[in-house]
């Protein structure tokens, strides 16, 4: 069977708020040119938003400029920010500090990004975009001179030994002029995009977070619409980054959540289990008390920010949203960056197609959209606040001590910039490390791994080649659980990775791909890089319903 191939003006990849706003914007253009531009959006999920995972409080000012009338349209942004706390915990007390003035939310939303995005993709069909759910670009098409001619999307039906089964059913290529790339944090041909261009030469490594949500509906009495607390301190040590988020939506929901930064030192450390001890502290306990919870999900999340940023552009196509990182970590938000650097992306690509003869050939490069961005709100957004993530690497308290100093006296004019390391080189021997003693979920309050798996409606075909490819089969024991004591079994929040002991037989890990919630984590956290994320069959992952 021979695939089929599809040819468009403009491909995107992702239907995330990059990558809808740029398809909105180009549509945009095109309507006020009087010009036909022909753009399809794939997305890896089941349908628009089931792998959109984030707080979510929303500066609306990249909106304002995309759709001004948003409201009249009936956007889903419901609850207006009404109240900031920002909370330093110990173990058993609870310190309210002065809020940040970049955590300042008056005049932003509570949100749910998924249903944002739901909504997104609604406004970019009228316009005539094609977007296609259920679909994953699981390869990066080429000209024969080397530029980006589009993407091919992933075989259907074929079994775990790598061969076409009873329903197999080859993928598409999608071929366009110009190809955006909005596939989100960590994504795989991003990483692929990066080796092949060098778009990374000359930037600092990038840094992530993990961040893990539960969507909680909550007893009456405890809901304050509109209200936003941040903490940071207890459960993690001093040497340790991340901090959690209480947001107070509508309809008696509240959303929690919990971000550890990947940079993290102790190999016995679990982010989930961080998480589900946080929500046992008695500033927090009382919110969820009597409550039910009723979703749950996780991702990582770019926080390289400033001096991490890659070359964006490249021939016949661009990097946008998280992908490239936009997170503006101290604000604790990126949605609003993600979808200008989309509008800029849309913009540039407009340009080329429009440029006459250069802009008829395939493969050419939109050099402007770099430039634009750096130059744009968005540039001079993350400029201002490069030096806030790094200083965290002193700790806790010098970390805090150093942001106060960038806020309130240099104010992003500091005339040196602190430098990231990548997160997988950070974690020390397990056998320098303390252990940490988690303890056993309630059902109630805390919730083990496999229990929570399930609520994100996580689901994958299992006659499937695994999606997490390692390098080297040898590398988790003789590595991986000689050094680190399999720290994998750890930072994974769905529980994939499993060291078995069978009998008398030696230690072996076991993938448990069905579980995957698509975070990226391992791809990010390995110690030696030995596991690589690959798309599954479209439409696997989970499917987040209002996160």
């Amino acid at each position: 069977m021979q695939r089929e191939t599809m040819e468009y003006d403009v491909v995107i990849v992702g239907a995330g708020p990059s990558g809808l706003s740029a398809a909105i914007r180009i549509k945009q253009l095109g309507l006020e040119s009087d010009r036909e531009i022909n753009v399809c959006v794939v997305e890896k999920g089941s349908e628009v938003g089931a792998h959109i995972l984030s707080g979510a409080v929303i500066e609306t000012r990249a909106l304002d400029e995309l759709i001004p009338d948003w409201k009249t349209l009936g956007a889903p942004l419901y609850t207006p920010a009404e109240k900031d706390r920002f909370l330093f915990l110990t173990k058993n007390h609870a310190l309210r500090l002065p809020t940040p003035p970049q955590m300042n939310n008056h005049g932003n939303y509570i949100i749910s990004l998924g249903n944002l995005c739901r909504w997104l993709a609604e406004q970019a069909e009228a316009l005539g975009v094609e977007v296609y759910p259920g679909f994953a670009a699981a390869q990066v098409l080429f000209h024969d001179d080397g530029s980006v001619r589009g993407v091919g999307t992933g075989d259907m039906g074929v079994g775990k030994d790598g061969e076409p089964g009873a329903n197999y059913q080859p993928g598409v290529d999608l071929v366009a002029r110009q190809t955006l790339f909005a596939e989100g944090c960590r994504g795989s041909l991003t990483k692929g995009l990066f080796e092949t261009f060098g778009l990374c030469d000359g930037a600092d490594p990038q840094t992530y977070g993990l961040g893990l949500k539960e969507l909680w509906e909550v007893d009456p009495a405890q809901h304050k619409p509109g209200t936003v607390v941040h903490s940071v301190g207890w459960p993690l040590d001093t040497r340790t980054y991340g901090g959690s988020f209480l947001y107070h939506l509508e309809d008696n929901q509240v959303a929690v959540g919990f971000v550890v930064g990947l940079d993290y030192e102790n190999p016995h450390l679990s982010p989930y289990e961080e998480f589900q001890r946080f929500k046992t502290h008695p500033a927090i306990r009382p919110v969820f008390e009597g409550g039910r919870r009723i979703a749950y999900g996780a991702r990582a999340l770019s926080e390289g920010g400033w001096q991490s940023i890659p070359k964006l552009s490249f021939p016949g196509g661009l990097l946008i949203g998280d992908c490239a990182g936009f997170l503006n970590v101290p604000k604790i938000k990126g949605s609003h960056t993600a979808m200008k650097s989309g509008m800029l992306a849309a913009e540039a690509v407009f340009a080329v197609l429009a440029g006459g003869k250069d802009g008829a050939k395939d493969g050419v490069e939109a050099e402007g959209y770099g430039k634009a961005l750096r130059e744009s709100w968005v540039g001079r957004e993350l400029k201002r606040e490069r030096n806030i993530r790094p200083a965290f690497r002193w700790g806790l308290w010098l970390g805090m001590i150093y942001s106060a100093l960038e806020a309130f006296v240099f104010r992003g004019l500091a005339p040196w910039t602190l430098r990231h390391h990548a997160d997988h080189e950070s974690l020390k021997p397990a056998a320098n490390s303390k252990p940490i003693d988690y303890p056993s979920p309630d059902g109630k309050l805390t919730f083990d791994r496999l229990t929570s798996v399930q609520l994100s409606s996580t689901n994958h075909e299992e006659d499937q080649p695994v999606h997490l490819r390692l390098k080297d089969e040898g590398v988790p024991v003789a590595v991986n659980l000689a050094l680190y004591d399999a720290p994998e079994q750890r930072y994974c929040p769905a529980g994939v990775y499993e060291i078995l002991c069978d009998g008398e037989d030696a230690p072996r890990l076991q993938i448990n791909a069905q579980n995957c919630v698509h975070c990226k984590t391992c791809d990010i956290k390995d110690p030696t890089q030995n596991i690589d994320w690959v798309v599954p069959e479209g439409g696997g992952g989970p499917n987040y319903p209002n996160m």
